[in-house]
């Protein structure tokens, strides 16, 4: 719980801080392809999809997503399009870590996509979070990083299953130093 408030309170600085785009994306990937909605525009762009709200003067596009727990039970949140996964469970109470948050260095945010066409319509996973993604707990076929995976109007609709455990290698390491 304290995770997901501080990462929506460090989401919400940067909002207020970056007034410039950057110019560069640093070397974990394609940090301003995924955060981009974050540095180019501190409200949400606007996309053609099935459903809008109003955010001041715009019109932001949202997507359903259904988040599954461990216990079968279902979350059914409104997901803005360029936002990820991890920072809209977070945003929603929704139990997913992102120890790393959201820079593809850990595998805590794993989540399975549960229906095969839904996920043939997210991008290949870069060969960094493939990396990631061997560490993760309960493995599947449709295994994929909440924090590479970005709402766009083609995934509404989805339904993510949330893993029974997490690795956190970071604590891991830390509790057998002790």
């Amino acid at each position: 719980m304290l995770v997901s408030r501080l990462s929506a309170v460090r989401t919400q600085m940067i909002k207020h801080l970056v007034k410039a785009p950057l110019t560069s994306a640093p070397k974990t990937g394609n940090f301003s392809g995924h955060y981009g909605y974050i540095f180019h525009n501190p409200k949400h762009q606007t996309y053609s999809s099935t459903t809008a709200h109003e955010e001041g003067d715009k019109k932001v596009e949202e997507i359903s997503v259904t988040f599954v727990d461990k216990d079968e039970m279902e979350k059914h949140i409104k997901i803005p399009v360029g936002m990820s996964i991890l920072e809209a469970a977070h945003e929603n109470d929704i139990e997913l870590e992102g120890a790393c948050e959201g820079s593809c260095a850990c595998s805590t945010c794993h989540v399975i996509v549960r229906d095969m066409e839904y996920y043939n319509k997210l991008e290949d996973p870069t060969d960094e979070e493939n990396d990631m993604l061997d560490l993760a707990f309960g493995l599947t076929e449709t295994s994929r990083l909440g924090c590479q995976m970005v709402a766009k109007p083609e995934l509404d609709g989805i339904c993510l299953e949330l893993p029974s455990a997490t690795r956190n290698f970071a604590v891991d390491r830390y509790a057998k130093a002790t």
